[in-house]
């Protein structure tokens, strides 16, 4: 592709972006002008970390060649807007290491034989071990970027004896973790379980295991989770929708769920965003948005208790769900995707 459409596409799609934000709402609705501004942004989330300073520069360029004024400042806004400007690795990153930090001081000087009702069978000890493990095995990955599988129980991580000093042992893996995933180029290729086989992918698959097993902890210790910073729950979600096709115990019961063309939509409250998943072809399809199919089931809750539906570390009969449709479809989902 030439520079020149290159250069053509990012401003015809930096002026269309900008036209939709400063539209007046007698010319477009703005649930219409949100709808479309969000499959936009999920678009280029996915795009990799040098594509997205690409497009940042383009987008950039194209407004500086506007003569100064209103429009151009709008411009300006374009990538700001859709975070092309930020470095969603190390956010990442560093949202790993904030909830660590969480998840150690929680647990730390409670008994470690309390049980886990989330996770049937575990204490509190075992959750901790299991996240520290997770953790060191990340660390190892990032760091020795193998091209093939490697399981965690072949590396010496070496956990205490004593399930009392889990907290501190996890703290340690932790930080671990966050300072050679800070250290790696998220480019760098390296064998993972999902669709990225890049260094990148770890980061989000160690937020996502984090924020549910400290919701696990907070549900042990409390009877209920805190809520979770809804961008940072999206983009679990996000992860965890990305990845289940590619976890066999997940991918193979929804692949036989028999409900093609039934549509199940996620609504977040807290921050408006919307997830479709649209059954069949021998598994599912997902999107950011409401798309234009009218949805078999749609259920509503914040973000992070939505990520939490899905791990069914809450039933779809709490209040904090409100679900129009067919609650067939969801109980379906939620039984396949039983992890």
């Amino acid at each position: 592709m030439s520079d020149a459409l290159l250069n053509a596409l990012a401003e015809a799609l930096a002026r269309l972006v900008t036209a939709v934000e400063t539209s007046d709402e007698e010319v477009l609705d703005p649930d219409t002008a949100v709808k479309w501004l969000e499959h936009t942004g999920h678009v280029l989330a996915g795009l990799d970390a040098a594509d997205r300073r690409a497009l940042d520069a383009l987008f950039r360029e194209a407004a500086l060649r506007e003569p100064p004024g209103p429009w151009r400042e709008e411009l300006l806004k374009v990538s700001a807007g859709f975070g092309l400007d930020e470095d969603t690795h190390l956010t990442t990153v560093d949202a790993v290491a904030d909830h660590a930090r969480r998840y150690a001081a929680t647990v730390r000087g409670n008994d470690p034989a309390t049980p886990v009702p989330t996770c049937p069978g575990w204490n509190l000890g075992d959750l901790t071990r299991h996240l520290g493990t997770v953790h060191g095995w990340a660390e190892h990955l990032v760091t020795a970027r193998p091209a093939t599988r490697v399981r965690a129980g072949d590396l010496p991580l070496d956990p205490p004896a004593d399930p009392a000093a889990y907290p501190d042992w996890f703290a340690a893996r932790a930080e671990g973790f966050a300072g050679a995933a800070r250290a790696a180029d998220p480019e760098a290729p390296v064998w993972s379980p999902g669709a990225d086989p890049h260094v990148r992918h770890y980061p989000r698959h160690v937020l996502a295991e984090t924020l549910v097993h400290l919701a696990d902890a907070e549900i042990a210790l409390t009877g209920t989770a805190r809520p979770l910073d809804p961008d940072t729950a999206a983009d679990a979600l996000d992860h965890f929708l990305t990845t289940a096709p590619y976890v066999p115990w997940i991918a193979e019961p929804l692949a036989h769920l028999d409900r093609d063309g039934a549509v199940l939509r996620l609504s977040a409250r807290d921050s408006g965003a919307v997830w479709t998943l649209v059954l069949g072809g021998g598994g599912f399809a997902w999107s950011r948005g409401s798309g234009d199919t009218e949805p078999t089931a749609d259920v509503t809750a914040d973000a992070g208790e939505l990520l939490l539906l899905l791990h069914r570390r809450y039933g779809a009969d709490d209040p904090r769900f409100t679900l129009t449709g067919d609650r067939d479809l969801l109980d379906d989902w939620l039984a396949a995707g039983r992890l």
